[in-house]
């Protein structure tokens, strides 16, 4: 008979017998991150498996744990974190609920991800490039003629959120939006070799290459060789910009020559872009998103390094920028000498 005294004499009973006999603690075993397949690795993350193990490895020092907790994420859960975000740029929780974590969790991986691939940006971006500069010259000399070219300067937008305070205003570009403008070097196979990622969107681009120590190298005639650029910068001894009204003929040829050289810094933003999703827009602060800006590059070069897939992008028309800077005597004397020795064949068939 139940005993008149207990409600639920069955439940009661079955809590009795749960404190007396109790069990082994089990802890959830996480999912391995690569245990999809290459098809969906490569969609989720935007690298291969063995890329995303190469990075683990050379990461392993700025992101293992010395934690002796139960449930702390591994170094491949930690890269692979930051690597989805990259990817994806979706908010925070989202990436949280993708990988079942919290928001704090996801916000403290990516940030670790972010500091570790800043740690190793000496090793991976290097000025004028991984090989001798007339390797590098060679380079672009093959894709439309120009002699002693070590570079293609340019910097693009990438927009953030409005920062609060006073410093809002500087943020807010010529196109109305909040943004950071990062400079970038590229070489011929698109590799970057060279960053300025911490400006406000109001910065025009030759303010930032002149308070750059890149710009004060080429001054002090550290590198034997010149950068390309369009005409938001001045033509100067070490930077070679377009003939503004082009005559038929040899300076019509030159324009043409530097506007196929430049191609590839016009592809390196493209790629940037397909390849890093987040950089479409950080909702983040200026800080944060330069530190996350900055990690996308070395990822970028990894990944240009290792012969990764391209991701997919449509084709982007070539931008032909209205002149900003008047050019320097020097400077265009130099470009008419390269139009006149290497193209007046060309000046002569028009």
């Amino acid at each position: 008979m139940a005993c008149p005294f207990l409600r639920d004499p069955i439940d009661i009973g079955a809590q009795v017998v749960r404190k007396t006999i109790r069990t082994k603690r089990l802890f959830k075993d996480r999912q391995n991150p690569l245990s999809f397949s290459e098809e969906y690795i490569n969609e989720r993350y935007h690298f291969s498996s063995h890329c995303i193990v190469y990075l683990a490895d050379l990461l392993t020092p700025s992101l293992s744990n010395d934690t002796l907790r139960s449930c702390a994420l591994t170094v491949m859960q930690t890269l692979c974190i930051g690597l989805h975000f990259f990817a994806c740029g979706e908010y925070m929780h989202a990436v949280g609920d993708a990988e079942n974590l919290s928001v704090s969790t996801v916000c403290r991986a990516i940030r670790r991800v972010c500091i570790a691939l800043t740690r190793i940006l000496p090793d991976f971006v290097k000025f004028p490039g991984h090989c001798s500069q007339q390797e590098v010259k060679d380079g672009f000399y093959r894709i439309a003629g120009l002699p002693n070219v070590i570079g293609v300067v340019d910097s693009t937008h990438i927009s953030i959120k409005a920062p609060s305070g006073p410093e809002v205003s500087d943020y807010t570009n010529q196109r109305s939006f909040h943004s950071i403008n990062v400079q970038m070097v590229c070489d011929s196979q698109c590799l970057i070799t060279n960053i300025e990622a911490k400006w406000p969107g109001s910065v025009n681009d030759f303010h930032i290459l002149q308070k750059s120590v890149l710009y004060h190298q080429f001054q002090q005639g550290c590198f034997d060789g010149q950068l390309v650029a369009d005409n938001e910068y001045p033509c100067l001894p070490f930077l070679m910009t377009p003939y503004l009204n082009p005559k038929p003929g040899a300076e019509s040829c030159f324009n043409e020559a530097l506007y196929e050289t430049r191609a590839c810094i016009k592809t390196t933003f493209t790629t940037l872009r397909s390849r890093f999703g987040c950089l479409k827009g950080l909702r983040v602060s200026p800080q944060r998103a330069c530190d996350i800006i900055v990690a996308c590059m070395v990822l970028h070069n990894v990944a240009i390094i290792r012969k990764e897939a391209p991701p997919c992008f449509s084709w982007m028309p070539r931008k032909n920028p209205e002149p900003v800077h008047c050019d320097y005597q020097d400077g265009t004397a130099i470009r008419d000498s390269i139009a006149a020795q290497l193209f007046v064949s060309c000046s002569q068939v028009l």
